[in-house]
Formats: structure tokens, sequence, C-alpha cells
């Protein structure tokens, strides 16, 4: 019943550590009250129950953070998704060749939670669990231009943007500029920006709580800049049907 004192508290607690996410990790009781509009009493007793169960701690200055008991969840989750869509993965392989992804956005990070490799012997690795910071990988900026310019900028103050190759951007307005036209024409192109030789199609899976994108990557020599005009929108379709079939 939604309207139940057990259930209320239930939502109240998963809201609280939501906010705690949203704040990079770690915020005061007041930073939670202000952000959450919860009493500082309700707050406070949710938070020494959460404490208590590992998944918030209290560090030296008396600022709450996100547990390490978070951890374990969210990796099993992550493993449950990508396990769950790499069928989808598979035929998006057999539709154009290369080797197809899937990453989320985990805090200010990139992070591959499934793959299904090209059958070529010449083929992209880039393993499962593996982080990487958004700007200079095609799955990142995918995400990145689903969000509002400000919250691109702070993310982009916290990491900085360091240069993986040449062809990485590493100047925070000509980077915001490049994701609007990434937001108009619905894909993102990374052009040897995360590694040399490089290109790789992504585009955003839409409508789902998780920032998620997926991608298809190979050499530059296979993946020419006419095949994008292909495979672009079979990635398109994958991103769709990964939305529609999300398990609810």
């Amino acid at each position: 019943m939604a309207g139940s004192g057990g259930v209320q508290s239930l939502d109240r607690a998963f809201e609280l550590l939501e906010r705690l996410a949203d704040a990079g990790g770690e915020a005061s009781l007041s930073e939670l009250a202000a952000s959450s509009g919860l009493p500082l009493p309700t707050i406070h007793r949710l938070i020494r129950t959460l404490v208590a169960s590992g998944y918030v701690r209290q560090n030296a200055t008396r600022r709450y953070a996100l547990g390490a008991r978070l951890i374990r969840l969210g990796e099993q989750a992550s493993l449950q998704f990508g396990t769950w869509a790499r069928p989808l993965l598979a035929e998006l392989v057999e539709q154009v060749g290369e080797t197809a992804n899937l990453a989320v956005l985990e805090r200010d990070e990139v992070v591959y939670v499934s793959q299904a490799p090209s059958k070529h012997s010449m083929r992209m690795f880039t393993e499962v669990g593996r982080r990487l910071l958004p700007h200079g990988t095609g799955v990142g900026k995918a995400l990145l231009a689903q969000l509002p310019a400000e919250e691109v900028r702070e993310l982009l103050d916290r990491t900085g943007m360091p240069a993986y190759t040449e062809h990485t951007h590493t100047d925070t307005d000509t980077f915001l500029a490049h994701l609007a036209e990434v937001a108009e024409q619905g894909y993102a192109l990374d052009e040897s920006e995360q590694e040399l030789g490089v290109r790789c199609i992504a585009v955003p899976v839409p409508g789902i709580p998780t920032p998620t994108a997926v991608s298809v990557s190979g050499p530059e020599g296979r993946l020419t800049k006419e095949a994008v005009e292909h495979i672009a929108p079979a990635v398109r379709r994958t991103a769709g049907a990964l939305a529609e079939q999300l398990p609810g």
C-alpha cells in the first residue's frame, strides 16, 4: 500500500541514496534536506538505519557518503543487465559485422557492461567492466549529449578532460558545442578519440532510468564514413529494442 508507513520509509530511503548519488556520493544532512524536501528528523532516522546496514557511511567530517555495501549490488545489477542485453547486441553484430557494446554512465564514468564481439580476426576489445571518462568515448558523448549543458560542465570540472589521443576533445566550450551537434544528429562518433585507428558509432537508449548507450566499434579501414551511414540506423534500432524490452 503506497500510503503505509513502511513503504513510504523505504521509498524515502531510496530517495536519499539517489540524492547522495546526485551530489557526487557525499552530502551533509542539511544538503539532503534541501535537495529532498524531507524534514531533518526523518532524514536523520533514515540515514542512521542506512549507516547501520552499511549502505551509507559517515566520514571524518561528519558528512554522509554512499557505503561499500552498495558496490556488490551495483556490480551484480550491471552483470544481469549485460547478460540480458547480449542477445540484442549479438543481433546487431550479425547486421553490421562489427563489435557491439553496451555501456552505462555511473557517476562520472562510462562503464562497459556487455559486449558481442565481431567475427573478424582484427576486432575491437573493450573489456566488460572497463571504466573511462565520457568525453573521450562515443558512448560517453552519446550519453552526455542527453544532459543539460550546465550538468555536463560540472561533470567535466570534476573529471578534467585528459587527452587519450591527439583527437580527443580537451576544451569544455568546444566540446559542449560538439555535444549539441551530437544531440541533433541522434548519434555520436568517436573518431580515434579513445584509440588511434578506431571509429565508434554510439546511440543513447531512450527513456530508461539509468543513462545507457549502445555502440558499434571497429577499425577505421572497415568502419568507413560511408559505412556509418547504414550502421547508424541499425544501432538506433537496437537502442529502441533495448528500451522496449527492458525488464520491468
